[in-house]
Formats: C-alpha cells, sequence, structure tokens
C-alpha cells in the first residue's frame, strides 16, 4: 500500500459559495468515482483557490459529502500574472495499492488549460 496523490482542478464563474462549492462537489464526486476512491481511503485532501475566489472553503464541499473524518486544509494559491482565474484545486492523499500511471487526475472547465498532456490522452 502506497500514499499517491489524486489532482484535480476546476474552475467557477462568480466568485459565490454555491458556485464554489457546487464546482468543488462536481470535482470531488469525478475523481471520487473516477478512481473508485473511498473516503475512508484518503489520508487527507488539500484545497488551493485562486486569490479572486474568497466566497467559501472548498472543504465545506467535502463536509457536505458526508467526508467527515477526512482531515482537509484550504489555501490560496500564489497569484502568478496569467494564470487560470476563478480556479479550485485539490490534492487528495489517497492509501491506494495503485500504480501511480492508473491515478486519473481531473481537470474541469477552463482548468484544462492546466494539464494539456491529460487532454491529449483520454
Amino acid at each position: 500500500m502506497h500514499i499517491r496523490g489524486i489532482r484535480g482542478a476546476t474552475t467557477v464563474e462568480e466568485n459565490s459559495e454555491p458556485a464554489v462549492l457546487d464546482a468543488t462537489r462536481e470535482l470531488l464526486g469525478r475523481l471520487a468515482q473516477d478512481n473508485n476512491v473511498e473516503p475512508d481511503e484518503i489520508a487527507a485532501i488539500m484545497f488551493t483557490c485562486t486569490p479572486d475566489l474568497t466566497a467559501a472553503f472548498p472543504a465545506e464541499a467535502a463536509r457536505q459529502l458526508q467526508w467527515t473524518h477526512v482531515p482537509l486544509m484550504s489555501a490560496t494559491e500564489i497569484g502568478v500574472p496569467d494564470s487560470v482565474p476563478m480556479c479550485i484545486r485539490v490534492l487528495i492523499l489517497w492509501n491506494t495499492a495503485r500504480a501511480q500511471e492508473e491515478i486519473v487526475h481531473v481537470y474541469l472547465r477552463r482548468a484544462t488549460a492546466l494539464r494539456p498532456d491529460l487532454r491529449a490522452r483520454r
């Protein structure tokens, strides 16, 4: 068994609590489904938001999914010029026997620009 990282990101159209939480729930659902992850296999989840997102902590979306025992952390991403705006990023640390090349990383909406190499493989 290893700890593996599952990465994902998404974007929202507005800085509002419903937008941040809805997009984050969607992203977490896709990451869990595409990798067949159960909450009790998750060591921790780290979320970052670009500095233009301040309406909600994305970690709250995991609590809304009943991931009550998973350690969560939200932080602000550094403000790099010309980076993808209104972006929520996630790193799930997952206890699994799977090899790294079997992990499915998920990038939605404008966040697909962060990993064009993954778009080409799908």
